[in-house]
């Protein structure tokens, strides 16, 4: 009888068979070549229906261009990651305030706008002005050119303490808000005048992250009205029940129009149309307390910020300087008015006395909370206002041929 020939076996596995008893060896042999055969069907299942051919000159074909079309996409994307870091830099390098002008037509003190906007760098500002429809900035208009065409082409008829101011301000926000370079919005009237170079200015709205925003308590006296800054408004009558459940009272607010904002804030006032949609409704010219009427630029804003629980990335003060007759060291008593309106700085109320008594304001009296609130940046004191309002045209040729327009801001 002839002897069996050995079974011709690699070194590894003989050496793996002298210590593994033959049926374990067996058992794990088979393991390994189903999960071979598994990773390979694995493998395939993965690669894209188009590569799954059996020509291998196709599959060398097709991945070319798939490669190409990956290379492609590759590139347009760096491109546009390439571009906006580039103009991320540039909003960092080059941010601008946008300022907001909201007239009735022309612009009485654009004399004095056009020496402010001359200390400045042109690159660092924007200026947008609502005035009445179809109203032109040109040469025949305006004395500054850089008015000139400045005017909203979709503007509209805007009455005083009518919701259409509201909408006025958004077409403003909206249009600044189409340059990305706009970074802080400061809204302001025809009759505002800024108290210090625009180098000064654009430093002290830029250095702080927050939005300017006034909120005020309105109280009635025997001879006068006047303002107390308050987060609320709880008294006049003028919040309505009917607002829920949009607007609580908790969440009622009052406070000057004349904001400053961040671009954020900027865009959450320019998007809102459901608030807007109650102050529609309940928005009245001649607000009678008690009737839950109401003036709406006095609130919207604030109330707005309010509903949007944003009232902590706010700063509780304008920038915006008012005059209301009352109980003030800063007010002024020589000129008739309306109760609803502020005091107007006349020639003989723009003396450099009484401007510089302004730049002086470092506090804000909080008389509904029985406290005084300086004004800070960067936990820095500083003044309070940047601007001033309501200032006639006498009185703005006054801070020119005084000398009180300070384009120096070291000799305020």
């Amino acid at each position: 009888m002839s002897k069996k020939r050995p079974l011709q076996t690699s070194n590894s596995f003989r050496f793996t068979c002298k210590r593994i008893p033959g049926t374990l060896a067996l058992f794990v042999s088979c393991y390994l070549l189903l999960l071979a055969l598994h990773r390979h069907s694995s493998f395939h299942a993965q690669i894209p229906p188009h590569l799954q051919t059996t020509s291998k000159q196709e599959t060398a074909v097709t991945q070319y261009h798939h490669n190409l079309h990956l290379s492609s996409s590759s590139r347009n994307y760096n491109a546009t990651f390439l571009e906006n870091v580039k103009e991320d830099v540039q909003l960092l390098l080059n941010p601008k305030i946008s300022f907001l002008f909201l007239t009735r037509k022309a612009l009485p003190l654009d004399f004095l706008w056009d020496i402010f906007f001359q200390t400045g760098v042109t690159s660092n500002f924007s200026i947008y002005v609502h005035s009445e429809p179809g109203f032109l900035l040109d040469n025949s208009t305006t004395v500054s050119p850089y008015f000139y065409g400045r005017q909203l082409n979709n503007s509209i008829k805007v009455s005083w303490g009518g919701v259409n101011m509201l909408e006025a301000e958004k077409l403003l926000l909206n249009a600044a808000l189409e340059d990305s370079a706009n970074q802080r919005f400061v809204l302001l009237s025809e009759s505002c005048v800024p108290l210090y170079n625009f180098s000064f200015i654009y430093k002290y709205i830029m250095s702080s992250p927050r939005s300017f925003v006034d909120r005020y308590i309105q109280r009635l006296s025997a001879n006068f009205w006047w303002y107390e800054c308050s987060f609320k408004d709880v008294s006049a009558g003028h919040y309505s029940l009917d607002m829920l459940p949009l607007i609580a009272m908790t969440k009622w607010r009052k406070g000057s129009q004349w904001f400053t904002l961040i671009r954020n804030h900027a865009s959450l006032v320019a998007r809102d149309t459901e608030l807007l949609n109650v102050f529609r409704k309940y928005c009245k010219q001649i607000p009678r307390p008690g009737t839950g009427t109401f003036l709406g630029d006095e609130h919207y804003v604030p109330t707005l910020f309010a509903v949007k629980e944003v009232e902590k990335e706010l700063e509780r003060r304008t920038l915006t300087y008012t005059s209301w007759s009352g109980p003030s060291k800063h007010h002024i008593t020589n000129t008739k008015r309306s109760p609803a309106h502020p005091d107007t700085f006349s020639f003989g109320d723009a003396d450099p006395k009484h401007i510089r008594l302004i730049r002086a304001i470092d506090n804000i009296r909080l008389e509904a909370e029985h406290r005084t609130e300086w004004c800070h940046l960067d936990s820095i004191p500083t003044t309070c206002f940047l601007f001033a309002r309501k200032f006639s045209t006498g009185a703005a040729m006054r801070l020119l041929t005084s000398g009180t327009f300070a384009l120096d801001v070291t000799s305020s």
